[in-house]
């Protein structure tokens, strides 16, 4: 009894022994929600099943590996430039996989040079595009997505906002073995640059500070749809999160602001 107490107290998380790219997919990431929305988008949008996925900034491509794991006859293609994290992917992710993560691809590549192959879908999720801080470096990115897309594809990125997204705060959320902490430190308001960190907090006292830092500009979703449709995307739509239920998003055109909201726009070429 002792022996096993000593032993489960050895295997907790502590900052020396944690894994920041496993934290992050556990605190992060939902990849079977996430499918399941992009999924029922499409075939509500396109009226049909999509088979091939182009995941812009994959990162460990945990969300690639989702969508290939869903059908056999699907692909999919993430693109990063980080070759540490994508060599880290590829371990934790896709190869425990077996035959599904041979129809993953990962490519150490700048999303604005995109792939000479078309996808169904192509998508930049958590914010990750929000690195493009002026209208022409982002305009070049949604054109890079837009030309990657089939005729009837559909390119889908995220969007947060409200007023507790312009001003500097935390907030902390227990996630099993440790805790999570979203660390929003620096809101311009007058270039809408923002500087977030995401920090860990285990059991034992220790802490994993700044394992990820992001430095974006705080985007709108009006900005977004604008420079979408100058990309050459014949039309987007918002689905908005249902404040009442998490994880609930609906097609809006109009809504009104709380403290912190999120939404994903979808655009068709």
């Amino acid at each position: 009894m002792a022996k096993n107490s000593k032993q489960r107290r050895k295997s907790k998380l502590t900052a020396k022994t944690a894994d920041k790219h496993l934290l992050y997919q556990m605190s992060v990431q939902d990849p079977s929600f996430e499918i399941d929305f992009i999924d029922n988008a499409f075939k509500r949008l396109r009226k049909r099943p999509a088979l091939t996925f182009r995941e812009d900034f994959c990162g460990t491509a945990l969300l690639s590996t989702e969508f290939a794991r869903r059908n056999p006859k699907r692909k999919s293609t993430g693109l990063d430039l980080d070759r540490g994290v994508l060599a880290w992917g590829k371990k934790h992710n896709i190869e425990p996989a077996g035959e599904v993560g041979k129809r993953v691809t990962l490519l150490e590549r700048n999303v604005l040079d995109g792939t000479k192959e078309r996808f169904d879908i192509a998508c930049a999720l958590n914010f990750s595009y929000w690195i493009f801080k002026t209208r022409e470096e982002i305009q070049r990115y949604f054109r890079s997505a837009h030309r990657g897309l089939n005729k009837d594809g559909m390119f889908i990125i995220d969007a947060y906002g409200g007023w507790e997204a312009q001003e500097p705060m935390e907030e902390k959320r227990k996630v099993k073995g440790f805790t999570y902490i979203w660390d929003q430190n620096v809101v311009d308001p007058i270039n809408s640059n923002i500087v977030n960190y995401i920090h860990f907090d285990f059991p034992d006292g220790t802490s994993l500070k700044r394992a990820f830092k992001y430095d974006w500009r705080l985007w709108t979703i009006i900005e977004l749809r604008e420079l979408l449709a100058e990309a050459g995307f014949s039309e987007s739509f918002v689905y908005w999160e249902n404040e009442e239920e998490d994880d609930v998003f609906r097609r809006r055109t109009r809504a009104s602001n709380y403290a912190g909201w999120l939404a994903y726009v979808v655009a068709l070429p």
